[in-house]
């Protein structure tokens, strides 16, 4: 497949660019780095659109059985919610497209609207510059960051990883809780948590 002009990018500082590895990755407490990402319609959208505002950043993959336990009305509650009361919630789509499990931005956009879900925007990390630049290995995976632009909550939607919807009720949804304590002012009582899921399968970084 010809991969299109690159346009997925992570400005790290006024002149230099650079698509930091795994170990590299974003900190908790650390301002997450301009980025800007084509959504599944192939409009950008960049970090900057949503400065002062609550953002959160979902790590998707319609294949993976971790993923549509959440997307069985867990995800779509949270959305709701929380989009109703000022978040942004950005859906990415971080994998390589000669996977067999590849799905273009129109059959993404297709499979979200299927679910019912309704994020901010559904971006496609199409280098995976993102993914890499905050270390994140599996979906699904949610980051957090603050209104200061600071990643606030890193890691899993809840504590129990399994595929079954049952056990939903059972878990703590730590992507709940934080967002309810940044709405109210207070600090991320747990910031950070074991993501469990599919691994992510990198794209090649574009030169």
């Amino acid at each position: 497949m010809k991969r299109r002009p690159f346009l997925a990018s992570l400005l790290l500082g006024a002149s230099a660019w650079l698509w930091p590895s795994l170990a590299l990755s974003t900190r908790l407490g650390q301002i997450v780095p301009p980025f800007t990402l084509n959504d599944s319609n192939g409009r950008p959208v960049s970090l900057s659109d949503f400065q002062g505002r609550i953002v959160v950043l979902e790590w998707i993959n319609p294949t993976c059985p971790f993923v549509n336990k959440h997307y069985q009305g867990n995800v779509q509650a949270m959305q709701a919610e929380f989009i109703r009361r000022g978040v942004v919630w950005l859906s990415i789509y971080t994998m390589r497209d000669d996977h067999p499990h590849y799905h273009t931005p129109p059959q993404l956009g297709r499979w979200l609207a299927a679910q019912k879900a309704r994020p901010t925007a559904a971006l496609i990390d199409e280098y995976g510059q993102l993914a890499r630049a905050l270390g994140v290995r599996v979906a699904p995976s949610v980051y957090i960051i603050d209104t200061r632009g600071v990643l606030a909550y890193a890691g899993g939607i809840d504590n129990i990883a399994s595929t079954r919807v049952s056990d939903i009720q059972y878990a703590t949804n730590f992507v709940r809780q934080a967002l309810g304590e940044l709405l109210t002012g207070q600090a991320v009582s747990i910031p950070a948590s074991q993501a469990y899921g599919c691994a992510i399968h990198f794209p090649p970084s574009s030169s």
